[in-house]
């Protein structure tokens, strides 16, 4: 029971610290930044990179991109997002290529750096990105997508505890199911269409596919991290939230599916 009261204190301090932050532009920045070098700090331990670069690294391009946000009609800031959007994308799915080997990710010195400023550094960026989309503070697509990550997780746990019986990804986290899987995306599919009644941000369709983009990149996500844990012989990430485990294994399946979020809704961008 204590435990239980524990998990739920620091679950509740960690939504309304977001939920807060929603209402300010300033302050979403900072919380976002502040969970960013926490989740840094954890997955830096993880793939055990003994170094104050990447926290340098993260600083200088999460505030560059920040500032970038604020520019108006200067062309070259959306080439420079558009780098970033396809070198992230590039790393993630090279990322989701090492779920299909029994081999351990490779995490030679160079790739360590590669992992913590394209992985997770452009993660945190893209959920910026996401806030401030079409060059207006527009938090309530970023809430969306976190409440597509919370429905999916909390949905894929109930029916593969209760119904699952097929593994997912067995050799990675035993827990998964493809029952469990295909039960959050439906349950995030049908919660997408309150999502726009509630927001009126996007359509019901454009909506639902976010839905099911959230649910099988923060899948993949979720997978990657459990991979990087089970490496370096770890159940959680962190102990910074009692009761859960790491700010990362809250944060995993967003920092992974933001940039794929994010190149929809410039793709709507492009076709609207």
């Amino acid at each position: 029971m204590k435990e239980l009261s524990i998990r739920a204190i620091s679950g509740i301090i960690y939504v309304l610290l977001l939920l807060g932050s929603l209402y300010y532009q300033t302050g979403l920045v900072f919380v976002m930044a502040i969970f960013g070098i926490l989740s840094l700090v954890e997955f830096s331990r993880l793939i055990k990179l003994n170094s104050y670069i990447q926290y340098a690294l993260f600083l200088l391009i999460y505030f560059t991109f920040w500032y970038i946000c604020l520019w108006k009609n200067i062309s070259t800031s959306n080439e420079v997002i558009q780098i970033l959007l396809v070198v992230t994308i590039f790393v993630n799915l090279l990322l989701i290529k090492d779920l299909f080997t029994e081999n351990n990710i490779p995490l030679f010195e160079s790739k360590r750096f590669i992992l913590t400023t394209f992985y997770l550094t452009s993660g945190f960026v893209f959920m910026l990105l996401i806030a401030n989309y079409n060059n207006s503070f527009t938090p309530l697509l970023l809430l969306g997508g976190f409440i597509l990550v919370w429905v999916n997780d909390s949905a894929a746990y109930l029916i593969g505890k209760n119904f699952g019986k097929q593994k997912l990804f067995p050799s990675i986290s035993p827990k998964k199911t493809v029952e469990g899987f295909l039960g959050g995306l439906f349950f995030a599919c049908v919660s997408s269409y309150f999502i726009f009644y509630y927001t009126e941000t996007l359509t019901s369709t454009n909506w639902l596919i976010l839905a099911i983009i959230v649910s099988v990149m923060g899948t993949f996500g979720d997978l990657i991290e459990s991979k990087f844990k089970r490496q370096a012989g770890v159940k959680d990430s962190g102990v910074i939230m009692p009761g859960h485990g790491g700010l990362l294994d809250r944060l995993d399946s967003l920092i992974f599916a933001s940039p794929f979020i994010y190149l929809f809704l410039r793709i709507l961008n492009y076709v609207s």
